[in-house]
C-alpha cells in the first residue's frame, strides 16, 4: 500500500533539508507518495521578539518562501525539483544564513533556471503579492501539528509531527527502516513526542 506523506519545508532550514534528503532516500526503497508544501520560518517568527541578527535572516527568508508558494500554486509538479535545486545551493553550496531582504535573489534565479521554470516566478520574492497564499500553506502545517514547532513538519498517513529531526541522512534500507519506525509511532493517536538534546549539527554532504 502506498504511504502518504506531506512534507512542509522552508528551504533555508538545514534541519528540514536533512529530513527531506532522507525522504528522497526513502522514495527509493518504499512505496510512498510525497506532497511537498512550503511553510515559512519568516511567517512563524513574524511579530515575535527575536534577536536582531536572527530577524535579518528572517527578512532574507521571505524571498524563497514566496517563490515556493507561487510555484506550489501554479506549477506544483516542480516543487520537489526546485527544492532540491535551491536546497543544494543553499546547504551543500554553503549559501545559507543570508541576511536582509533580497539576499537570496541570485539563489532563486539559479534554482529556477536549473528546473526550467520561467523568471516571472522570481518577481514575487520581494513583494507581498503571494503572502496570503504562503500564510495559507503555512497555516495548514500549524493546524496539523500545533504552533510550538519549526521546520520541517511531516505528516505520515495523516498524522503530523515536527520532524523527524536528523543530523545525518541514512541511505538504502536504513532510510526505509527509519521511515517504518516513524510510521509505526504515527499509528498511535496518543503518541506525541520523543526528544533528546541534540549533540551535533546537520552533516550536509
Amino acid at each position: 500500500m502506498t504511504q502518504q506523506v506531506t512534507f512542509w519545508f522552508d528551504v533555508s532550514c538545514p534541519f528540514a533539508w536533512q529530513t527531506s534528503r532522507w525522504m528522497k532516500e526513502v522514495e527509493k526503497v518504499r512505496d510512498i507518495d510525497i506532497d511537498w508544501v512550503p511553510m515559512s520560518l519568516a511567517v512563524l517568527n513574524d511579530g515575535r521578539d527575536i534577536p536582531e541578527d536572527y530577524a535579518a535572516m528572517m527578512e532574507a527568508n521571505w524571498g524563497p518562501a514566496r517563490v515556493f508558494a507561487k510555484v506550489k500554486e501554479e506549477a506544483p509538479e516542480k516543487v520537489d525539483a526546485l527544492y532540491t535545486a535551491m536546497g543544494t545551493i543553499v546547504h551543500a553550496g554553503g549559501e545559507g544564513g543570508k541576511k536582509g531582504y533580497g539576499a537570496y535573489d541570485d539563489v532563486i534565479k539559479r534554482g529556477l533556471e536549473e528546473v526550467d521554470l520561467p523568471e516571472h516566478f522570481a518577481e514575487v520574492a520581494n513583494t507581498n503579492d503571494v503572502d496570503d497564499l504562503l500564510r495559507g500553506f503555512h497555516a495548514k502545517a500549524i493546524e496539523a501539528v500545533g504552533d510550538d514547532v519549526g521546520t520541517p513538519v511531516v505528516a505520515l498517513n495523516g498524522t503530523a509531527f515536527f520532524g523527524p529531526v536528523i543530523t545525518r541522512v541514512p541511505e538504502g534500507e536504513e532510510a526505509g527502516k527509519l521511515f517504518d519506525h516513524a510510521v509505526g509511532l504515527a499509528e498511535f493517536p496518543y503518541f506525541f513526542e520523543l526528544k533528546r538534546t541534540r549533540t551535533e549539527m546537520p552533516q550536509v554532504g
